[in-house]
Protein backbone atom coordinates (compact mmCIF):
# COMPACT_ATOMS: atom_id res chain seq x y z
CA UNK A 1 0.00 0.00 0.00
CA UNK A 2 1.74 3.33 -1.22
CA UNK A 3 1.82 6.01 2.46
CA UNK A 4 1.30 9.43 2.06
CA UNK A 5 4.28 12.18 1.86
CA UNK A 6 6.26 11.86 5.37
CA UNK A 7 7.70 15.41 5.43
CA UNK A 8 6.52 19.20 5.78
CA UNK A 9 6.93 21.51 2.70
CA UNK A 10 7.50 25.17 1.53
CA UNK A 11 8.08 26.69 -1.61
CA UNK A 12 8.42 29.80 -3.79
CA UNK A 13 7.54 29.81 -7.37
CA UNK A 14 8.55 32.43 -9.41
CA UNK A 15 6.85 33.42 -12.56
CA UNK A 16 6.65 36.55 -14.90
CA UNK A 17 4.20 37.35 -17.69
CA UNK A 18 5.21 39.82 -20.77
CA UNK A 19 2.75 42.04 -22.69
CA UNK A 20 -0.54 39.62 -21.18
CA UNK A 21 -2.78 39.50 -18.36
CA UNK A 22 -2.21 36.64 -16.29
CA UNK A 23 -5.23 36.82 -14.65
CA UNK A 24 -8.13 38.82 -15.26
CA UNK A 25 -10.15 40.16 -12.36
CA UNK A 26 -13.72 39.92 -13.24
CA UNK A 27 -15.29 43.09 -10.81
CA UNK A 28 -12.88 45.45 -13.12
CA UNK A 29 -13.95 44.13 -16.44
CA UNK A 30 -11.23 41.12 -16.50
CA UNK A 31 -8.77 43.78 -16.22
CA UNK A 32 -5.09 42.55 -14.93
CA UNK A 33 -5.40 42.09 -10.91
CA UNK A 34 -3.73 44.66 -8.85
CA UNK A 35 -3.40 45.97 -6.07
CA UNK A 36 -4.44 49.62 -5.38
CA UNK A 37 -2.50 50.27 -2.73
CA UNK A 38 0.78 49.71 -4.15
CA UNK A 39 0.31 48.91 -7.70
CA UNK A 40 1.95 45.94 -7.52
CA UNK A 41 -0.12 42.80 -9.89
CA UNK A 42 -1.86 40.00 -8.19
CA UNK A 43 -2.53 36.62 -9.21
CA UNK A 44 -5.01 34.20 -7.43
CA UNK A 45 -4.69 31.17 -5.92
CA UNK A 46 -7.55 29.57 -7.78
CA UNK A 47 -5.74 30.41 -11.23
CA UNK A 48 -2.87 29.17 -9.95
CA UNK A 49 -4.91 26.14 -8.83
CA UNK A 50 -6.86 25.88 -12.38
CA UNK A 51 -3.22 25.69 -14.24
CA UNK A 52 -1.96 22.75 -12.13
CA UNK A 53 -5.30 20.84 -12.87
CA UNK A 54 -5.24 21.27 -16.75
CA UNK A 55 -1.43 20.42 -16.98
CA UNK A 56 -2.82 17.33 -14.87
CA UNK A 57 -5.76 16.68 -17.02
CA UNK A 58 -4.03 16.96 -19.72
CA UNK A 59 -0.60 14.97 -18.92
CA UNK A 60 -2.17 12.14 -17.43
CA UNK A 61 -5.68 11.81 -20.02
CA UNK A 62 -8.19 12.97 -16.87
CA UNK A 63 -8.01 8.99 -15.87
CA UNK A 64 -8.36 7.63 -12.64
CA UNK A 65 -6.50 8.04 -9.52
CA UNK A 66 -5.55 11.26 -11.50
CA UNK A 67 -8.67 12.10 -12.93
CA UNK A 68 -9.91 16.13 -11.92
CA UNK A 69 -13.10 17.35 -10.10
CA UNK A 70 -13.11 20.96 -10.82
CA UNK A 71 -13.15 20.36 -14.28
CA UNK A 72 -13.94 23.03 -16.86
CA UNK A 73 -18.00 22.93 -17.72
CA UNK A 74 -19.38 20.08 -15.53
CA UNK A 75 -21.81 19.93 -12.92
CA UNK A 76 -19.92 18.81 -9.73
CA UNK A 77 -22.78 17.10 -8.07
CA UNK A 78 -22.05 14.24 -10.46
CA UNK A 79 -18.90 12.73 -9.76
CA UNK A 80 -20.15 12.78 -5.95
CA UNK A 81 -23.15 10.90 -7.00
CA UNK A 82 -21.08 8.75 -8.50
CA UNK A 83 -18.68 7.93 -5.44
CA UNK A 84 -21.94 7.12 -3.26
CA UNK A 85 -23.08 5.09 -6.42
CA UNK A 86 -19.64 3.22 -6.59
CA UNK A 87 -19.32 2.79 -2.70
CA UNK A 88 -22.95 0.80 -2.53
CA UNK A 89 -24.54 4.06 -0.77
CA UNK A 90 -27.29 5.77 -1.68
CA UNK A 91 -26.75 9.51 -3.33
CA UNK A 92 -29.00 11.19 -0.91
CA UNK A 93 -28.47 14.62 0.95
CA UNK A 94 -29.24 12.42 4.74
CA UNK A 95 -26.41 10.14 3.99
CA UNK A 96 -25.59 8.20 7.35
CA UNK A 97 -22.05 9.47 8.64
CA UNK A 98 -20.27 5.70 7.57
CA UNK A 99 -21.39 6.25 3.87
CA UNK A 100 -20.36 9.76 3.80
CA UNK A 101 -16.78 8.74 4.79
CA UNK A 102 -17.30 5.72 2.52
CA UNK A 103 -17.80 8.30 -0.61
CA UNK A 104 -15.46 10.77 0.66
CA UNK A 105 -12.50 8.33 0.25
CA UNK A 106 -13.68 7.13 -3.29
CA UNK A 107 -13.63 10.77 -4.42
CA UNK A 108 -9.99 11.09 -2.65
CA UNK A 109 -8.66 8.00 -4.47
CA UNK A 110 -9.87 8.71 -7.71
CA UNK A 111 -9.31 12.43 -8.04
CA UNK A 112 -6.13 14.36 -7.86
CA UNK A 113 -7.07 17.77 -7.65
CA UNK A 114 -9.85 16.64 -4.09
CA UNK A 115 -6.30 14.76 -2.40
CA UNK A 116 -4.41 17.99 -3.46
CA UNK A 117 -7.00 21.19 -2.94
CA UNK A 118 -9.11 19.87 -1.23
CA UNK A 119 -12.92 19.88 -1.69
CA UNK A 120 -16.58 20.74 -0.93
CA UNK A 121 -18.37 18.11 -1.41
CA UNK A 122 -21.77 18.48 0.56
CA UNK A 123 -23.39 20.62 -2.73
CA UNK A 124 -25.50 18.15 -3.74
CA UNK A 125 -25.54 13.60 -2.15
CA UNK A 126 -23.29 14.86 0.50
CA UNK A 127 -19.43 13.05 0.46
CA UNK A 128 -17.93 15.70 3.50
CA UNK A 129 -15.45 18.32 2.72
CA UNK A 130 -11.40 17.64 1.96
CA UNK A 131 -8.84 20.31 3.61
CA UNK A 132 -6.05 19.46 1.10
CA UNK A 133 -2.45 19.28 2.01
CA UNK A 134 -1.48 21.21 -0.56
CA UNK A 135 -2.10 25.56 -0.67
CA UNK A 136 -1.10 28.34 -2.64
CA UNK A 137 -0.94 32.46 -1.28
CA UNK A 138 -1.95 34.83 -4.24
CA UNK A 139 1.04 35.23 -6.30
CA UNK A 140 2.24 39.12 -5.96
CA UNK A 141 4.15 40.90 -8.33
CA UNK A 142 7.89 41.97 -7.11
CA UNK A 143 7.29 45.42 -8.23
CA UNK A 144 4.43 47.57 -9.70
CA UNK A 145 2.47 47.20 -12.61
CA UNK A 146 0.88 49.15 -15.14
CA UNK A 147 -2.17 47.77 -16.58
CA UNK A 148 -2.90 48.82 -20.01
CA UNK A 149 -5.92 49.12 -21.86
CA UNK A 150 -5.37 48.71 -25.61
CA UNK A 151 -7.62 49.31 -28.62
CA UNK A 152 -7.11 46.81 -31.42
CA UNK A 153 -9.39 46.44 -34.50
CA UNK A 154 -11.26 43.76 -35.48
CA UNK A 155 -11.68 42.93 -39.50
CA UNK A 156 -14.70 41.41 -39.03
CA UNK A 157 -18.17 42.00 -37.25
CA UNK A 158 -20.64 39.29 -35.66
CA UNK A 159 -24.21 40.81 -36.51
CA UNK A 160 -26.95 38.73 -35.77
CA UNK A 161 -29.29 39.33 -38.77
CA UNK A 162 -32.36 39.73 -38.12
CA UNK A 163 -34.75 37.00 -40.90
CA UNK A 164 -31.14 35.45 -42.05
CA UNK A 165 -31.74 31.88 -41.75
CA UNK A 166 -29.37 30.70 -44.44
CA UNK A 167 -25.44 31.35 -45.08
CA UNK A 168 -26.81 33.03 -48.40
CA UNK A 169 -28.85 35.74 -46.54
CA UNK A 170 -25.75 36.30 -44.50
CA UNK A 171 -23.53 36.81 -47.56
CA UNK A 172 -26.42 38.96 -49.06
CA UNK A 173 -26.23 41.51 -46.35
CA UNK A 174 -22.36 41.49 -46.63
CA UNK A 175 -22.72 42.49 -50.19
CA UNK A 176 -24.75 45.63 -49.29
CA UNK A 177 -22.38 46.75 -46.83
CA UNK A 178 -20.14 49.69 -46.39
CA UNK A 179 -16.65 48.24 -46.01
CA UNK A 180 -15.76 50.17 -42.99
CA UNK A 181 -18.78 48.62 -41.28
CA UNK A 182 -18.22 45.27 -41.55
CA UNK A 183 -15.38 46.13 -38.88
CA UNK A 184 -15.16 46.64 -35.81
CA UNK A 185 -13.32 48.12 -32.76
CA UNK A 186 -12.20 45.71 -29.82
CA UNK A 187 -10.14 45.86 -26.42
CA UNK A 188 -6.75 43.71 -25.24
CA UNK A 189 -6.06 44.46 -21.52
CA UNK A 190 -2.65 43.50 -20.40
CA UNK A 191 0.55 44.82 -18.27
CA UNK A 192 4.23 45.14 -20.34
CA UNK A 193 6.00 43.23 -17.60
CA UNK A 194 5.68 41.80 -14.51
CA UNK A 195 7.38 39.23 -12.02
CA UNK A 196 4.94 37.61 -9.63
CA UNK A 197 6.42 35.06 -6.61
CA UNK A 198 3.82 32.98 -5.06
CA UNK A 199 4.38 30.72 -1.77
CA UNK A 200 3.14 27.06 -1.04
CA UNK A 201 2.81 25.23 1.59
CA UNK A 202 2.51 21.06 1.79
CA UNK A 203 1.45 19.81 5.09
CA UNK A 204 2.26 16.27 6.15
CA UNK A 205 -0.51 15.72 8.40
CA UNK A 206 -2.81 16.90 5.62
CA UNK A 207 -1.38 14.69 3.03
CA UNK A 208 -2.42 11.88 5.56
CA UNK A 209 -6.18 12.62 5.41
CA UNK A 210 -5.84 12.51 1.57
CA UNK A 211 -3.86 9.96 0.89
CA UNK A 212 -1.49 12.37 -0.86
CA UNK A 213 1.41 10.13 -1.74
CA UNK A 214 5.07 10.98 -3.15
CA UNK A 215 3.80 10.09 -6.39
CA UNK A 216 1.20 13.11 -6.25
CA UNK A 217 3.79 15.15 -5.09
CA UNK A 218 6.50 14.39 -7.98
CA UNK A 219 3.45 15.15 -10.24
CA UNK A 220 2.57 18.67 -8.48
CA UNK A 221 6.62 19.89 -8.95
CA UNK A 222 6.22 18.91 -12.72
CA UNK A 223 3.41 20.74 -12.95
CA UNK A 224 3.96 23.66 -11.43
CA UNK A 225 7.75 23.52 -14.00
CA UNK A 226 5.38 23.01 -17.03
CA UNK A 227 1.94 24.12 -16.70
CA UNK A 228 2.24 27.57 -18.27
CA UNK A 229 4.06 26.08 -21.36
CA UNK A 230 0.17 24.56 -21.80
CA UNK A 231 -1.34 27.54 -21.10
CA UNK A 232 -1.10 30.11 -24.30
CA UNK A 233 -3.39 32.02 -25.33
CA UNK A 234 -3.44 35.38 -27.00
CA UNK A 235 -4.72 37.09 -23.96
CA UNK A 236 -1.70 35.67 -21.37
CA UNK A 237 1.28 36.92 -23.56
CA UNK A 238 4.27 35.03 -22.77
CA UNK A 239 3.94 33.53 -18.82
CA UNK A 240 6.94 31.54 -17.74
CA UNK A 241 7.81 29.98 -14.92
CA UNK A 242 11.51 31.05 -13.76
CA UNK A 243 11.99 29.75 -10.28
CA UNK A 244 10.59 26.82 -7.95
CA UNK A 245 12.55 26.72 -4.16
CA UNK A 246 11.47 24.05 -2.27
CA UNK A 247 12.20 23.93 1.62
CA UNK A 248 11.83 19.96 2.44
CA UNK A 249 11.95 19.34 6.67
CA UNK A 250 13.75 16.15 6.89
CA UNK A 251 14.39 16.74 10.91
CA UNK A 252 17.73 16.72 12.96
CA UNK A 253 17.19 14.14 15.82
CA UNK A 254 19.39 10.65 16.00
CA UNK A 255 16.61 9.03 16.61
CA UNK A 256 14.74 7.78 13.48
CA UNK A 257 11.38 7.74 15.01
CA UNK A 258 11.99 11.75 16.60
CA UNK A 259 13.37 12.60 13.27
CA UNK A 260 10.14 11.35 11.57
CA UNK A 261 8.17 13.49 13.83
CA UNK A 262 10.46 16.50 13.16
CA UNK A 263 10.16 15.83 9.30
CA UNK A 264 6.13 15.68 9.53
CA UNK A 265 6.02 18.97 11.86
CA UNK A 266 8.63 20.70 10.46
CA UNK A 267 11.90 22.04 11.43
CA UNK A 268 11.57 25.87 11.03
CA UNK A 269 8.57 28.66 10.81
CA UNK A 270 7.65 29.15 7.38
CA UNK A 271 8.41 32.66 7.43
CA UNK A 272 12.08 31.93 8.08
CA UNK A 273 12.28 30.24 4.49
CA UNK A 274 10.11 32.05 2.34
CA UNK A 275 10.39 35.75 3.20
CA UNK A 276 12.53 37.03 0.48
CA UNK A 277 15.87 37.72 1.92
CA UNK A 278 15.92 35.03 4.16
CA UNK A 279 17.25 32.49 2.03
CA UNK A 280 15.99 33.46 -1.52
CA UNK A 281 17.30 36.89 -2.29
CA UNK A 282 15.91 39.10 -5.06
CA UNK A 283 17.29 42.57 -6.67
CA UNK A 284 17.67 44.50 -9.44
CA UNK A 285 20.40 44.22 -12.04
CA UNK A 286 21.21 47.87 -12.26
CA UNK A 287 23.88 47.34 -15.37
CA UNK A 288 21.21 45.16 -17.41
CA UNK A 289 18.66 48.00 -16.58
CA UNK A 290 21.25 51.06 -17.73
CA UNK A 291 21.86 48.55 -20.78
CA UNK A 292 18.31 48.77 -21.99
CA UNK A 293 17.92 52.57 -20.78
CA UNK A 294 14.98 51.33 -18.48
CA UNK A 295 14.57 52.71 -14.77
CA UNK A 296 11.97 49.91 -13.95
CA UNK A 297 12.45 46.03 -14.80
CA UNK A 298 11.03 44.83 -18.30
CA UNK A 299 12.36 41.04 -18.45
CA UNK A 300 13.75 38.89 -16.35
CA UNK A 301 17.03 39.41 -17.12
CA UNK A 302 16.79 42.53 -15.13
CA UNK A 303 16.62 40.67 -11.72
CA UNK A 304 18.80 39.08 -9.96
CA UNK A 305 18.14 36.02 -7.61
CA UNK A 306 20.40 34.41 -4.85
CA UNK A 307 19.79 31.49 -2.82
CA UNK A 308 22.30 31.66 0.34
CA UNK A 309 22.33 27.95 1.70
CA UNK A 310 23.97 29.29 4.87
CA UNK A 311 20.59 30.58 6.14
CA UNK A 312 18.62 27.59 5.85
CA UNK A 313 17.82 26.37 9.18
CA UNK A 314 18.88 23.11 10.66
CA UNK A 315 16.85 19.93 9.75
CA UNK A 316 15.74 21.88 6.20
CA UNK A 317 16.88 20.84 2.54
CA UNK A 318 16.53 23.21 -0.01
CA UNK A 319 15.69 21.74 -3.77
CA UNK A 320 15.06 23.38 -7.14
CA UNK A 321 13.89 22.16 -10.78
CA UNK A 322 16.60 21.05 -13.36
CA UNK A 323 15.40 21.58 -16.62
CA UNK A 324 17.76 19.08 -17.99
CA UNK A 325 16.88 16.17 -15.96
CA UNK A 326 13.13 17.40 -15.52
CA UNK A 327 12.69 16.92 -12.01
CA UNK A 328 13.19 18.47 -8.42
CA UNK A 329 16.68 18.22 -7.55
CA UNK A 330 19.21 19.41 -4.04
CA UNK A 331 20.14 22.62 -4.72
CA UNK A 332 23.83 23.21 -5.04
CA UNK A 333 25.64 26.25 -5.44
Amino acid sequence: MTTSIQNRYEFLYLFDCENGNPNGDPDAGNAPRIDPEDMRGLVSDVALKRRVRNYVQIARGNKTPNAIFVEHATNLNRPIVKAHEETGGVPEKGASKDKVRQAREWMCKSFYDVRTFGAVMSTGANAGQVRGPVQFSFARSLDPVLPLDISITRMAVAEDIRGAKTSQDYLDWEDKQEEDKLRTMGRKQLIPYGLYMAKGFISAHLAEDTSFTENDLTLLWEALANMYDHDRSASKGVISRRGLYVFKHVGTDTNAEQRIRQAMLGCAPAQALLDLGKVVGIGKNEAEMKKDGVTSPRKFAHYSLSVNTAQVPSGVEVWTWNDVQGRLVPYTT
